[in-house]
C-alpha cells in the first residue's frame, strides 16, 4: 500500500498533466490508477483536496466506472469478455482454465497480490473471440494454448510491454467493402473540399444528403449541425462518440484502427460548418490500445496544417482535438451520459431537454456524432449531398457498416448500401441454418428465420451495426438470458424503471433457467419490459428488455420447456433460509419447518 507521504511525489505529475482541472477528474483518476494500481479511499480523498472538489464527488466518479478499482486487483488484472458470442466460442472453459491455473475465485486476487481474473462485458472483439483484457490491453483469439502462455507470462512477472507482440494483434477482418471502406483516403482532401464549398454550402450539402446518425438513433446529421450552429453560446464543441459498447458491435474499432483520417477529418468538417474550436474523441476503455496510434495521427495532422490554427490556410479556422478515455460504462454511449463523463462525473444521462446541441459540454452548444457518421461527412464534402442521397433508400441514404459475428464462416466487417436484405448478408458471410439474427445489439431486434427477407434500413430494421447470428444448435433463451444479465450489470441506477426492471428481468430469467419458472414469470417478463420501455429515463432502460420480449414471442418453446408445472413457485425458499436457525437451535423436527402440520 502506498504511504500517504508519497502521494504528492507520485501524483503531482498527473495533476500537472491535466492542469489540475476538476472537469478532467476521470482522466486524472485513470492516470493515478496507472501509477498506483488502484484508487484507495485515502488516494481519492487526496486527489479531491488537490482539485478543490468534494470527496463525495470524487468517490461518485470512481465508484461508477467498472475499470476503476477501490481495492487492489493485482498487478495483472485479467478480464474475459463475456458477450454471448464469446460464450459461443468457448470462453467459459478458458475462464475456468485460467482460474484453476492460479487457484483463485472469480474477481479475487491471488494470495501474492499478483493477479485477478474476472468477467467483463463485450470488448468489441466478437469477430475474433474469445477475447481478454490484460490491464485493459486486448488479446483476441484465446485458445487453451494461449491461456497457458498468458498464465506463464504472468507467473514469471514479465512486464506487459515485453509480452510477445503477436498476442495483441487485432485484425480488421473487412469482408466486404463499399464506398467508405473501399475508397483510398487522401489526407486533407475532404477538409479542402469543405473549405472550398464554404460553411453555408457545406451545411446545405449535409442537409441535402439526408445523412442519418450511425450510432443507432438515426437523427438527421444536417439538422443537428444546423441546430448547434444557430444555438446561442460562447463556444461550440464537436464530440466523437467512440464508446462502442453495444454487444456485438466492432465497426468503430476498425474505423479508428485503419481509417482514423476519415474520423478526424469528419470532426474538422463539422467544426468548420458549425463554428467549433475544440473536438473531443471519447474512446472506450476497451480500445485503449488504439490511443498511441490515434495521438500520433493527430500530431501528423497538426504538422500538415489539418489541425491547429488557420487550418488549410483559412485565417481564423482554429480547431484541435483531444482524446478522452472511458473507464468501462456502457451507458456512456448515450450522448448526454458521455458528456457528463467528459466533464469528469459519473456517466448518468441528463434530463432532456435541453439537448446537447444547445446545452452540451460545459453547457455550450455541442454536436455529438458517432465514428461512422463523421466518416460519412468526408464523403459528402468531396462528392456532394445529391450524390450521397442517391445511394441507399429514400429514408436511409448511403452505406451502412455491419459488424457480423456468431454462427457464420466469415465473421467480420461488411459494408452495404442501405436496403440490403438480411438473407443477403447471411449468404455473404457463410451462415448456415440460421434460426435468429440479433440486429443492433442486445438492445436491438431479434429476427426469426421467417423475417430474414427484411431489409437493413431505418424504415424497416434499423441498426447501429451489430449483426449476431444464431444457428439451430443455439438456445435462444440462453441468448436472451445473457443479455438480461448484461443490462442488469450496466444500468446506471439513475431511474427506478431501469434499475429495478433490469434486475427483475435477470432474476426471472435465472429462475426459469433453474426450472422454477411458471406462466406467471412469462407474463411478468412482458409486463416489466413494457413498463421499462414506457417510463425509463434514457434509451438504455427503454430498450433493455427488447431481447427478452422478442425471444418470448418468437422462441417461446425455448422458455416453456423449462417451466415448472405448477401455477407459481416462489423464487425465495424461506424454509431453506431457516436452515441455519435450525442448526443453531439444534432442532430439525417437523414443527421447525414451514408447512409442517401443527
Amino acid at each position: 500500500m502506498t504511504d500517504a507521504s508519497e502521494l504528492p511525489v507520485l501524483l503531482d505529475p498527473v495533476l500537472q498533466r491535466h492542469q489540475s482541472r476538476p472537469d478532467r477528474l476521470l482522466q486524472i483518476l485513470r492516470d493515478a490508477q496507472d501509477v498506483l494500481g488502484y484508487l484507495s479511499d485515502e488516494t481519492t480523498a487526496w486527489l479531491a483536496k488537490a482539485l478543490g472538489i468534494s470527496y463525495a464527488q470524487a468517490t461518485s466518479t470512481r465508484d461508477f466506472y467498472a475499470f476503476l478499482y477501490r481495492e487492489n486487483r493485482g498487478r495483472y488484472r485479467i478480464l474475459f469478455s463475456d458477450n454471448i458470442t464469446d460464450r459461443m466460442a468457448g470462453n467459459q472453459a478458458l475462464f475456468k482454465q485460467m482460474l484453476n491455473y492460479f487457484g483463485i475465485a472469480p474477481g479475487k486476487v491471488s494470495g501474492d497480490g499478483l493477479v485477478s481474473v474476472d468477467l467483463t462485458s463485450c470488448t468489441g472483439m466478437c469477430d475474433q473471440g474469445p477475447a481478454i483484457l490484460v490491464n485493459e490491453m486486448a488479446i483476441p483469439r484465446m485458445t487453451p494454448q494461449r491461456v497457458e502462455e498468458v498464465c506463464a507470462l504472468v507467473s514469471r512477472q514479465v512486464p506487459l510491454a515485453e509480452w510477445p507482440a503477436e498476442l495483441f494483434v487485432v485484425e480488421d477482418n473487412i469482408q466486404r467493402a463499399d464506398l467508405l471502406l473501399g475508397t483510398t483516403h487522401q489526407p486533407g482532401e475532404a477538409i479542402r473540399a469543405a473549405i472550398a464549398r464554404g460553411r453555408d454550402e457545406m451545411l446545405f450539402e449535409m442537409r441535402t444528403s439526408n445523412l442519418r446518425g450511425r450510432g443507432g438513433a438515426g437523427f438527421t446529421t444536417g439538422i443537428k449541425w444546423e441546430a448547434c450552429r444557430n444555438a446561442p453560446g460562447v463556444r461550440r464543441y464537436i464530440v466523437c462518440n467512440a464508446d462502442e459498447g453495444e454487444p456485438g458491435t466492432f465497426k468503430d474499432r476498425v474505423l479508428l484502427q485503419s481509417y482514423p483520417g476519415r474520423v478526424f477529418e469528419g470532426m474538422v468538417i463539422a467544426a468548420f460548418t458549425v463554428g467549433a474550436h475544440l473536438g473531443l474523441l471519447y474512446l472506450r476503455a476497451e480500445y485503449r490500445y488504439l490511443r498511441p496510434k490515434l495521438e500520433a495521427y493527430l500530431a501528423e495532422m497538426r504538422a500538415q496544417n489539418l489541425l491547429g490554427k488557420d487550418i488549410g490556410g483559412l485565417a481564423g479556422f482554429d480547431f484541435d482535438i483531444e482524446i478522452h478515455l472511458g473507464a468501462g460504462a456502457y451507458v456512456c454511449g448515450e450522448e448526454s451520459a458521455l458528456i457528463e463523463s467528459l466533464e469528469g462525473k459519473a456517466g448518468k444521462p441528463r434530463i432532456r431537454p435541453p439537448f446537447p446541441v444547445t446545452c452540451g459540454y460545459k453547457n455550450q452548444p455541442t454536436v455529438v456524432n458517432n465514428v461512422e457518421t463523421l466518416c460519412k461527412a468526408t464523403e459528402i464534402a468531396i462528392h456532394g449531398g445529391a450524390w450521397y442521397e442517391a445511394i441507399g433508400t429514400k429514408q436511409s441514404t448511403g452505406t451502412k457498416i455491419l459488424s457480423v459475428s456468431g454462427d457464420c464462416e466469415r465473421p467480420g466487417i461488411y459494408e452495404y448500401a442501405f436496403g440490403v436484405r438480411i438473407s443477403q448478408v447471411l449468404e455473404d458471410c457463410g451462415a448456415r441454418n440460421a434460426i435468429a439474427v440479433q440486429v443492433s445489439g442486445a438492445s436491438g431486434t431479434c429476427l426469426s428465420e421467417r423475417e430474414l427477407g427484411r431489409r437493413i434500413a431505418f424504415e424497416d430494421v434499423p441498426t447501429a451495426g451489430s449483426f449476431m447470428i444464431f444457428d439451430a444448435q443455439r438456445d435462444m433463451f440462453e441468448v436472451a438470458r445473457n443479455f438480461a444479465h448484461f443490462f442488469k450489470h450496466e444500468s446506471c441506477g439513475f431511474c427506478t424503471p431501469c434499475r429495478a426492471g433490469t434486475a427483475l428481468l435477470s432474476e426471472m430469467m435465472d429462475k426459469i433457467a433453474e426450472g422454477r419458472g411458471t406462466q406467471y414469470e412469462m407474463n411478468e417478463l412482458l409486463r416489466i419490459q413494457a413498463v421499462m420501455k414506457a417510463s425509463s429515463h434514457c434509451g438504455l432502460g427503454q430498450t433493455a428488455g427488447n431481447a427478452v420480449a422478442d425471444t418470448v414471442q418468437k422462441f417461446r418453446p425455448s422458455y416453456e420447456r423449462r417451466l415448472a408445472q405448477t401455477d407459481f413457485v416462489p423464487a425465495f425458499d424461506l424454509d431453506a433460509a431457516l436452515a441455519k436457525a435450525r442448526q443453531v437451535t439444534g432442532r430439525d423436527d417437523a414443527h421447525a419447518h414451514l408447512g409442517a402440520e401443527a
